[in-house]
């Protein structure tokens, strides 16, 4: 999506694309209504796990990119895991992605449990959801704001461009979907099933094409570094 774009613009190098899209691939197998909710619950948590290691390693790329005359002061303190650098808009919008994930292993972790109230469900379950969407809103707008140059701006043209918008429209559609899920606490079930399940296959339909249109950019990328070696 954006903001492995945004890492990958920063750094040319493998973004961890395959891991991304297992993700997505278990995210979409598990809001089809096909198999039993148990097996729903183990696939959603599955997926997300993938969403965390591949938003691991984009900060930790991230915050390895190359930084100019900094990187030559530091050259030999080898790989960097953890860095304060709020300067950064990379920075900021992998970590935040990063933290939106964990987010999300925390719901669907509890969503495969049983017999949790309607207060449990909305506390444990929808709560974490929210605060995930919401992370994942604000890491894209990040990216497509950097993208953009200025906010607004339309480059429907520009590649870069186009996985930001899809990052942010798949961020758009899983926090519908995180909304729609409340548990009604009058009724005990779900606010609108239809969209939790609608959106949340959008959402990510969204990060799996923007993380496909990065192969022609990563492709230039290995086909760059291989002529300069040659």
């Amino acid at each position: 999506g954006g903001v492995q774009h945004l890492v990958h613009r920063r750094r040319q190098a493998a973004a961890p694309r395959g891991v991304v899209d297992d993700g997505q691939q278990l995210v979409l197998g598990g809001a089809q209504p096909l198999v039993g909710s148990g097996a729903d619950g183990i696939v959603f948590f599955v997926g997300s796990i993938f969403f965390t290691a591949a938003a691991s390693l984009q900060h930790i790329e991230a915050i390895n990119a190359d930084r100019g005359p900094a990187d030559a002061e530091e050259e030999g303190t080898g790989l960097r895991v953890l860095t304060i650098e709020p300067g950064r808009i990379d920075w900021w919008a992998t970590l935040i992605q990063l933290v939106g994930t964990v987010f999300f292993n925390l719901s669907t972790w509890d969503a495969m449990q049983s017999g949790l109230s309607t207060q449990q469900e909305n506390r444990l379950i929808w709560g974490p959801d929210v605060l995930g969407s919401a992370c994942f809103l604000i890491a894209s707008y990040l990216a497509f704001a950097e993208s953009c140059e200025a906010w607004g701006r339309w480059k429907p043209g520009d590649r870069e461009w186009r996985i930001g918008a899809l990052n942010m429209a798949g961020s758009i559609a899983f926090g519908i979907s995180a909304i729609a899920a409340f548990v009604v606490p009058s009724t005990g079930t779900v606010l609108n099933l239809a969209r939790v399940n609608g959106f949340t296959v959008l959402g990510a339909l969204g990060f799996l094409l923007g993380a496909l249109l990065l192969l022609p950019e990563a492709a230039e990328g290995d086909a760059e570094a291989s002529a300069a070696a040659g």
